[in-house]
């Protein structure tokens, strides 16, 4: 674990309920992309340490009482992690102790067609006025020579071999939907009609965590854009997850399927709930080899104190899942190469 993703633990496992730790992650996690680069400027939600400190301690007040944040953003509706995550966003804007949310959610039309939505407007304490736009995404990195079971390319990676799990989102096309239309939403006439007293400074608020082939996750050199200290997870085939026999029959260590709305923050298991889940985990590689889908689980493993906490994240991949992201990830070259009309 580097140093960056130590310190993002040691700042949300200070707090014990979940929608809490999921904010704060939100919150303190580092950026996936890399500032500056294409141009783009990335969010600061604490732009001094002052207002650091003060997020932290009121971050600690919320933990003491958090049902105001649970009937914010636990609403049974949100059944996608972005919504959830804008939520949470919204409310520390609303209520936290850093800039000022001016509004959310901002429809830009033109002739009663909506062309945009501006995700969050909001004032600093220093009176500049910013535009976020928020992306959370998880993305597996697929290299285009690589061969299962072999070392990983020392080539550096595109953006396009970052592929969602289901393959139907890709890191390239993200990023140019981010930069040539969202972040210039602000920029339009259609957002000037309505009456926002600006300037207006876009930036990008972006999170997430990407996943490399194998345990380790290591040998990739990361594509140009991709920040330095981004999180890190690992992705299997089902057969090389049976290979490895990740099958925690000794109770050192619980695999757990992470549903989509608990993959931000990393959860902490008392010893009912871990007890529980290491007896289920010997059972757990058969239901992931027969998986239809990518599926997320962490691995958890006792601390010096009795609980557990999470060691790692990944993804288990059917078998046939390679190739078709392989294929997804170079159609980008071809889109590329294709002569324009």
């Amino acid at each position: 674990m580097s140093a960056r993703a130590n310190e993002l633990a040691r700042l949300v496992d200070r707090f014990g309920d979940v929608t809490v730790r999921d904010l704060a992650w939100l919150l303190f996690a580092s950026d996936l992309l890399r500032e500056g680069n294409d141009g783009v400027a990335l969010a600061r939600p604490c732009a001094t340490p002052a207002e650091r400190d003060a997020t932290l301690a009121w971050l600690a007040s919320l933990d003491a009482a958090p049902q105001a944040l649970h009937d914010h953003a636990r609403d049974p509706k949100f059944t996608r992690l972005g919504i959830y995550a804008e939520s949470l966003l919204r409310y520390f804007l609303a209520h936290g102790p850093a800039a000022r949310l001016i509004a959310a959610n901002v429809p830009l039309r033109r002739q009663r067609r909506t062309i945009g939505e501006c995700d969050f407007l909001l004032e600093t304490q220093s009176g500049v006025r910013l535009h976020w736009e928020l992306a959370v995404k998880f993305y597996l990195h697929i290299g285009g020579d690589d061969e299962l079971g072999t070392s990983h390319s020392s080539r550096e990676a595109r953006l396009a071999d970052y592929v969602g799990p289901n393959l139907q989102d890709r890191f390239d096309l993200k990023h140019a939907r981010l930069i040539t239309h969202q972040l210039a939403l602000t920029s339009r006439a259609e957002f000037a009609a309505l009456g926002f007293e600006g300037p207006w400074q876009a930036q990008l608020y972006i999170k997430g965590r990407l996943f490399y082939h194998g345990l380790k996750g290591d040998g990739v050199v990361p594509a140009p854009q991709i920040g330095d200290d981004h999180l890190r997870g690992w992705w299997l085939t089902a057969s090389e997850w049976r290979a490895a026999r990740c099958d925690a029959a000794n109770g050192a260590r619980a695999w757990v399927v992470q549903p989509r709305m608990a993959w931000l923050a990393s959860r902490r298991l008392d010893a009912a709930e871990a007890q529980a889940l290491v007896a289920e985990s010997a059972g757990i590689g058969a239901r992931l080899e027969a998986a239809a889908a990518p599926t997320m689980i962490a691995a958890y493993v006792r601390d010096e104190a009795g609980g557990w906490v999470e060691e790692s994240r990944g993804f288990i991949v059917p078998d046939d899942w390679p190739e078709r992201a392989r294929a997804f990830a170079a159609s980008a070259a071809i889109s590329a190469s294709a002569p324009t009309v």
